[in-house]
């Protein structure tokens, strides 16, 4: 099986290509872009241990010259210091505004490759490889690429599309259970603001904690719808004008966590889990949906093995207080995205800060 969905853009359109075994086919599918010969593979030494020789072979193969950057693992290595290593290694190897910055790993990689790129000469090119489902479905596509701020998650970045978007489903054997379910997150969400049939199927898998639960045809639909509707909204809102706010829904609160926790001891799908818990409660009080479609979402969370509660000790102002810093705060109100039915969501800024108070609350650890 394979699926290639186009992301329409008026600039310049690209593919996402989901097909198992596609990695080995890397070189091939880069020939056509018409990028210089020098690329810059960039990974964590988990990811390139594992798949490291056949990305390589692959761009060999096909008459690249590949250079590499192997980064720390982990959300709290996604600072300057980081991007500032790709940086001398594009130097050393003396990259060009022809040459490529290929991304070989999960979201984390991702969105560092995607800022070195961005800012390298003013702009080269980029292609995603993810390894993790989270990435996969969500942080690959979309261009939005960064690194954190110690008071905040991915204030310092850039909107840089990739050329490529290469997904290769194989490569999730190897992911360690909680990060798949990490990933699990991001696709419950698209079944929330976007895709209520996904939801459906979602619910009717027997298990999603692991992917050795789910069918190949099953995993299949989970990638390439999710992937349908990232590049659904991203085609018609690039840069975060409108529609694509909603793919922020649990990130509100969810980033706040991530935050106070110091990207430890909380992922990033977990820490969004929590946070669309968190929206589905605010949107129950404000009226907004019924109080079964809310249990609904909990449910289908849990069944994916993840958080409904916050972390133990999380103090909530500093959480009220974290919220202010969000990217998404406009005129000093901070926009929540609260869904109406499963398959569709609003943008808001007016959430008393009460309702958030009382809903973060019933969300403590006993």
């Amino acid at each position: 099986m394979k699926s290639v969905i186009t992301v329409e853009l008026p600039q310049q359109s690209y593919d996402i290509v989901i097909g198992a075994g596609g990695l080995a086919q890397l070189g091939p599918w880069m020939q056509p872009l018409q990028l210089g010969q020098k690329v810059l593979l960039v990974s964590n030494p988990m990811v390139f241990r594992r798949y490291g020789d056949v990305a390589t072979a692959a761009l060999k193969m096909a008459g690249f010259q590949v250079a590499t950057c192997i980064l720390p693992v982990g959300e709290r290595y996604k600072t300057l210091s980081s991007v500032q290593k790709i940086y001398d290694t594009a130097l050393a190897h003396r990259l060009e505004r022809s040459s490529v910055i290929v991304a070989l790993g999960g979201g984390v990689i991702g969105d560092m490759s995607g800022f070195a790129a961005a800012t390298w000469l003013r702009g080269i090119a980029f292609v995603q490889v993810p390894t993790s489902l989270l990435a996969m479905v969500d942080a690959a596509i979309g261009g939005k690429t960064g690194v954190n701020h110690p008071h905040g998650k991915n204030l310092i970045g850039a909107f840089h599309q990739p050329r490529l978007v290469l997904i290769d489903p194989q490569l999730l054997q190897t992911l360690p259970p909680r990060e798949f379910r990490a990933g699990m997150a991001e696709v419950i969400k698209y079944g929330v603001i976007w895709d209520a049939e996904l939801f459906q199927a979602l619910e009717a898998a027997p298990r999603l904690d692991q992917q050795r639960y789910l069918t190949e045809t099953l995993l299949q639909e989970i990638l390439t719808r999710s992937c349908q509707a990232k590049a659904h909204v991203v085609s018609q809102d690039e840069k975060e004008a409108g529609l694509r706010a909603i793919l922020n829904y649990g990130h509100t609160i969810g980033h706040a966590v991530e935050s106070l926790m110091n990207y430890r001891g909380v992922n990033h799908g977990e820490a969004v889990a929590i946070g669309m818990v968190a929206a589905g409660e605010i949107a129950v009080a404000l009226n907004l949906w019924p109080a079964a479609a809310a249990q609904r979402q909990q449910a289908l969370i849990q069944k994916a093995g993840l958080p409904t509660q916050l972390p133990p000790g999380l103090d909530i102002e500093a959480i009220l207080a974290s919220l202010q810093t969000d990217k998404k705060v406009k005129a000093g109100k901070v926009r929540f995205v609260l869904p109406t039915q499963i398959g569709n969501v609003t943008v808001t800024d007016q959430v008393p800060a009460e309702v958030i108070r009382s809903v973060l609350q019933t969300l403590q650890t006993p």
